[in-house]
C-alpha cells in the first residue's frame, strides 16, 4: 500500500486540541483545520467477540461459510479438523496477521466471519473511516511500529497493547476518502504494472520452452523461419565452450575492503564496491553455493562487464562469442540444476559439477537470432520494472 504523508507540522486549533499540518494537501483542503491526532486505541475498537467455528490457527483468518475466502490459499472450512473459539468480524473491520507481522498480511474484510488467534481485529468507531483505516494499518510506518514492540525470535508475534498506543494522524472524513480513494487508485496503477511485468516473464518463459530443444531432444520446437531446415543442435558439455577463471578470484572481507567505485560480487550480484578490480571485461558469473541455487528468487547466471571484482562464492566463465555466453546464461536461468547441486544445510554447485552441466548449442548465426530476440524480451521487462521506481 502507497504511503500516507509522513511530514507534518504540529499546530493548535481553536479548541486548543493538538493537530498537525500535512506538507502536501489537495488543493481544496489547503487552509483547513488540520489533522487530528489519537493513539489507535482513541479512534478504533480492537475487537474480542468470540464464537465457534472450524479455523486455521495460521496467519489467515476463516470464513463462518462453506468456503472460505481467497486470502492466502484458503480451504474449505468442511475440511479443517478442530472446532475453536474464534473472533467473529464484520463487513469493513481490517484484519492484520499477527505472526510474522513484517509479511505486511493486512487485509480489509469483504464479509463477515471468524478470525483465528492468529489474526487481530480492528474497528473504526467513526472517527476513521473504513477505507482510511485499511491505509492506515497497511502502511509501511504501522508495520514498522508492531515490529519493534513484537515478541519473539522466529516467530514473532505484535504486542497488542502496544498496537494500542499507535499514533494515528486523521484529517475530516471528506479528506479520508479524498485521500483513500487517490492511493487505492495509485495501488491498482502499480498492481496492474506489476502484473504487465509477470506477463512479460510468463511470456520469456514460454518463448525459452520453444525456442530450446526438450531434455533428450536436439531439435526445439520453434525456429526462425531462415533456420528450419538448419542442422540438428549439438549438446556439449559447459566446460567445452568456456574457459573457467576461478582461479583469478580472490575474496576479501569487509573489514579489509578498500572503498571506491568498482562493484564487488559474490553468489547473487554486487554485494558492496571496492578501489582496484580483478577483471576488465565481459564475463559471466554464476552463482557457486547459497540459498538461491534452490529457491532461484534470483538470477544464478548475470552477466559482469568492464571494472570488476569477484569473490569466491561465484564461478567466473569467458567466452568467444558474445551470443554463446548469453545463451549459457539463459539456458541456465531456465534450466532446473537440482541434480547437479550438492549439499542440504548449504546448497553448492561445485567446479566439477558446473563444468558438466550438458547445453544444447545451435549453430553461431541461430544463437545470435535466439539472443538477440531474448535480449530484447529482457530489456522490456527490465524497462516496465524500472517504472516501479522512476
Amino acid at each position: 500500500m502507497a504511503n500516507l504523508p509522513r511530514h507534518c507540522e504540529e499546530r493548535s486549533d481553536e479548541a486548543s486540541q493538538k493537530t498537525v499540518e500535512p506538507r502536501l494537501r489537495f488543493p481544496e483542503f489547503r487552509g483547513a483545520e488540520g489533522w487530528r491526532v489519537g493513539s489507535l486505541a482513541d479512534v478504533t475498537e480492537f475487537v474480542n467477540q468470540k464464537t465457534s467455528v472450524k479455523s486455521i490457527s495460521t496467519m489467515n483468518y476463516v470464513s463462518t461459510e462453506n468456503l472460505l475466502p481467497d486470502y492466502g490459499g484458503m480451504v474449505a472450512a468442511s475440511k479443517l479438523p478442530a472446532t475453536s473459539s474464534v473472533t467473529q468480524y464484520q463487513v469493513g473491520d481490517v484484519l492484520i496477521s499477527n505472526i510474522r507481522p513484517y509479511l505486511k498480511k493486512v487485509w480489509q474484510a469483504d464479509r463477515n466471519g471468524g478470525a483465528s488467534n492468529d489474526v487481530v481485529v480492528v474497528r473504526t468507531m467513526g472517527a476513521l473511516s473504513e477505507s482510511y483505516l485499511s491505509l492506515v494499518l497497511g502502511n509501511d510506518s504501522f508495520i514498522a511500529y508492531v515490529m519493534r514492540g513484537a515478541k519473539g525470535v522466529k516467530m514473532p508475534r505484535g504486542d497488542i497493547d502496544s498496537m494500542r498506543d499507535y499514533p494515528v494522524t486523521y484529517p475530516c472524513e471528506r479528506e479520508q476518502q479524498k485521500i483513500a480513494g487517490c492511493l487505492t487508485s495509485l495501488d491498482e496503477v502499480i498492481a496492474a504494472q506489476g502484473q504487465k511485468v509477470e506477463t512479460l516473464k510468463t511470456y520469456k518463459r514460454g518463448l525459452m520452452q520453444q525456442l530450446f530443444p526438450r531434455e533428450g531432444e536436439t531439435l526445439p520446437r520453434l525456429r526462425f523461419p531462415e533456420f528450419r531446415n538448419a542442422p540438428a543442435w549439438e549438446v556439449k558439455p559447459l566446460s567445452g565452450v568456456a574457459e573457467n577463471l576461478d582461479n583469478k578470484r580472490i575474496p576479501i572481507t569487509e573489514s579489509e575492503r578498500e572503498k571506491g567505485n568498482i562493484p564487488y560480487y559474490g553468489a547473487s550480484g554486487v554485494i558492496d564496491y571496492v578501489k582496484d578490480c580483478l577483471f576488465d571485461e565481459d564475463l559471466l558469473c554464476i552463482s557457486e553455493d547459497g540459498a538461491n541455487l534452490v529457491a532461484r528468487a534470483y538470477p544464478i547466471a548475470f552477466p559482469i562487464s568492464g571494472k570488476t571484482w569477484v569473490n569466491n562464492h561465484a564461478h567466473v566463465l569467458r567466452f568467444d562469442a558474445a551470443a554463446t555466453q548469453k545463451l549459457v546464461e539463459l539456458y541456465l536461468n531456465f534450466t532446473d540444476l537440482r541434480d547437479f547441486i550438492t549439499g542440504m544445510a548449504q546448497p553448492k554447485l561445485n567446479r566439477a559439477m558446473l563444468d558438466s552441466i550438458q547445453i544444447p548449442f545451435p549453430g553461431h548465426e541461430e544463437q545470435e537470432k535466439i539472443a538477440s530476440c531474448l535480449s530484447f524480451v529482457d530489456e522490456q521487462i527490465a524497462i516496465e520494472s524500472e517504472k516501479f521506481t522512476s
